[in-house]
């Protein structure tokens, strides 16, 4: 849905984005992680229209998005980290102003204000002034803007940044609810956020891409090693004994919790995924496996350690589209 190609902007000397590439495929939520500086922002707007680039494209569902705006931006809803919000306006007076601007034809705008109000649960202010309402209700009408006229691709930047927990909370399940027929990207601070709600995650540093993935895939290709941590009903040796022809396997601890229950660490060799198989053996024995997940490195080890450094990591390098080693400029920033 989003070709970003060679995308580099500049202000004067200072590099923002440096040579960016990667695609936004549909149905998914997308996470745009990076540090304050990294250009997340500036990309967005470029993304957007709001900036031209100094180099590169954009490509919108076909269209350039300096070159076909008008028909690129038919395809985008965004609400940037400061709503742009009318304060003496009522809701409806301000959603009534952005279907206007957006083209939508007066026989369709009444539906469709009081549908986007629905949405995104803004019914029952719909006739307050904006200035009289909360930080989280504001932070709803400007998504509701974004939603008007029901484009592929809605873009939020920072949508959480100041909401209670509460409010971060609501704001977590519209965007599910929007992924349901919207192509969601998001940019955010707090990891834990983009890990609960976004299918793939793009990491920026300094300008330039460092790795796009899924969370589960980013975590296990940086880690030297992942544990599998599993549970069953069964004996510390009948245990070995299922494990004992699963490949990938590096070493397995085991401890006896009493009521013929057995805890298992098994440590995994680097690169592998082993709980598939661990599964079938476990079924093939006919022995209760009552616990399987994974623990190793966190998505936060993943972001401190692409923002902490120059050069792309080797297991990322083919997934980046960059060559191993490959760095950003040093004062590459946002503005």
């Amino acid at each position: 849905m989003i070709e970003v190609r060679n995308l580099v902007k500049k202000y004067g000397d200072h590099l923002a984005v440096d040579h960016l590439d990667f695609k936004i495929e549909a149905g998914r939520i997308y996470g745009f992680l990076g540090p304050n500086g990294a250009g997340k922002s500036t990309t967005m707007n470029i993304m957007t229209g709001y900036l031209g680039a100094t180099e590169g494209e954009v490509i919108i569902n076909g269209h350039d998005i300096l070159k076909e705006p008008e028909e690129a931006k038919r395809h985008i809803g965004y609400l940037p980290e400061q709503p742009p919000l009318y304060m003496d306006m009522t809701v409806r007076e301000y959603l009534e102003f952005a279907a206007e601007l957006k083209g939508i034809g007066k026989k369709r705008r009444a539906e469709e204000i009081s549908e986007v109000e629905d949405l995104v649960k803004i019914k029952d202010v719909e006739k307050r002034l904006i200035k009289n309402l909360s930080k989280g209700y504001r932070q709803r009408v400007g998504l509701a803007q974004a939603v008007l006229g029901f484009p592929e691709i809605i873009i939020l930047d920072e949508p959480s940044v100041g909401l209670d927990p509460k409010q971060i909370i609501e704001i977590r399940e519209l965007i599910r609810k929007l992924s349901e027929n919207h192509t969601v990207i998001l940019s955010s601070h707090i990891l834990a956020e983009v890990r609960e709600v976004c299918d793939y995650i793009i990491i920026i540093s300094k300008g330039k891409l460092m790795a796009s993935d899924t969370p589960e895939n980013l975590e296990r290709m940086l880690g030297q090693h992942n544990v599998v941590e599993i549970e069953a009903k069964t004996s510390p040796s009948e245990i070995r004994r299922i494990l004992k022809n699963v490949p990938g396997i590096e070493t397995i601890e085991t401890q006896a919790e009493g009521d013929e229950v057995t805890k298992g660490s098994i440590r995994e060799k680097h690169g592998q995924d082993i709980r598939e198989n661990v599964f079938r053996a476990f079924a093939s024995a006919g022995t209760p496996l009552l616990t399987l997940k994974v623990s190793g490195t966190s998505l936060e080890d993943v972001f401190m350690e692409l923002t902490q450094r120059d050069t792309v990591p080797a297991a990322f390098a083919k997934k980046s589209g960059q060559k191993a080693g490959e760095g950003a400029d040093k004062d590459a920033g946002d503005l």
